[in-house]
């Protein structure tokens, strides 16, 4: 069931990314012949946000929420999706946000092993100009909000309903925590089409994924999600050179600072993991 429902989050997004973004060409009046409206639908990446925007909130968020109807049986929705607040969330909130931020060496590393990883040229063409794209949309003036809204405050309500309240939570039901965690996770890196990425989403995924279990609350991984991809776009909007760099040896962090981030992170993971009613020996 949860495989079906992503293939339709999948299509029917991008039919909404598509629908919204002529709409919206042709309503503005940037686009008045099928010419115009094809090359604004390559070069205006403000109007591909609003339409994936729609697309998220709509598809990924608020229908995620009606179809966890099918998979409730004494709790509510909201429940089977994790949208709690419980008296611990505040705390998991916090240290989730200084997690996601102290794993970023680790991601960077992971990030540099991917590229090692044998990719087809097409795709990887396909990820440098969507680089450039953001590259390009980031460096101009008076788009921190607006980026901020679209690439970090709706990712982290609508991916976390999807991925870490619906799809997670149906996996723990039918083949426990673990194997959940692990496919979420898989399903969240692959679902973003960027395989010289993989490792890296996948790795973040399974955070957010751990946190969301640890809390019993999609919040905290929401605040994660959040501060990943907000540092993201405040890294490309102030420094942009240093946020679309190619990752090679020369721009990675030193390995003492891998083997902190290793450290910390550990840490944390500890503290996280002991404050939880959630271990895995239950």
């Amino acid at each position: 069931m949860a495989l079906l429902w992503l293939l339709f989050v999948f299509i029917t997004s991008q039919v909404v990314v598509a629908v919204v973004s002529v709409s919206v060409l042709y309503i503005t009046g940037a686009a008045t012949n099928l010419q115009e409206l094809l090359t604004g639908l390559e070069s205006r990446l403000d109007v591909l946000f609003i339409g994936n925007s729609v697309g998220q909130i709509f598809v990924m968020g608020l229908a995620s929420l009606l179809i966890a109807g099918l998979h409730v049986g004494s709790e509510t929705k909201k429940e089977f999706l994790r949208m709690k607040w419980n008296n611990d969330t505040v705390f998991y909130m916090v240290l989730g946000g200084i997690l996601i931020l102290v794993i970023q060496p680790i991601v960077m590393f992971l990030g540099y092993l991917n590229s090692f990883l044998p990719t087809p040229e097409l795709l990887e063409e396909l990820h440098r100009s969507q680089y450039q794209m953001f590259e390009d949309y980031l460096s101009s003036d008076g788009v921190l909000l607006i980026g901020l809204f679209h690439i970090a405050i709706v990712p982290a309500f609508a991916e976390e309903m999807l991925f870490r309240g619906y799809v997670m939570r149906a996996f723990e039901k039918s083949k426990g925590i673990i194997a959940a965690l692990i496919i979420s996770s898989l399903i969240f890196s692959l679902f973003h089409l960027q395989l010289t990425n993989i490792l890296p989403l996948a790795t973040l995924g399974a955070v957010m994924g751990l946190l969301t279990w640890l809390s019993d609350s999609i919040w905290p991984a929401a605040v994660a999600h959040f501060v990943n991809n907000g540092s993201a776009v405040i890294q490309g909007t102030i420094w942009p050179d240093q946020a679309f760099a190619e990752i090679t040896p020369e721009v990675l962090p030193p390995l003492w600072v891998l083997a902190l981030s290793i450290v910390v992170s550990g840490i944390l993971v500890k503290i996280l993991y002991s404050k939880s009613n959630f271990q895995l020996n239950t």
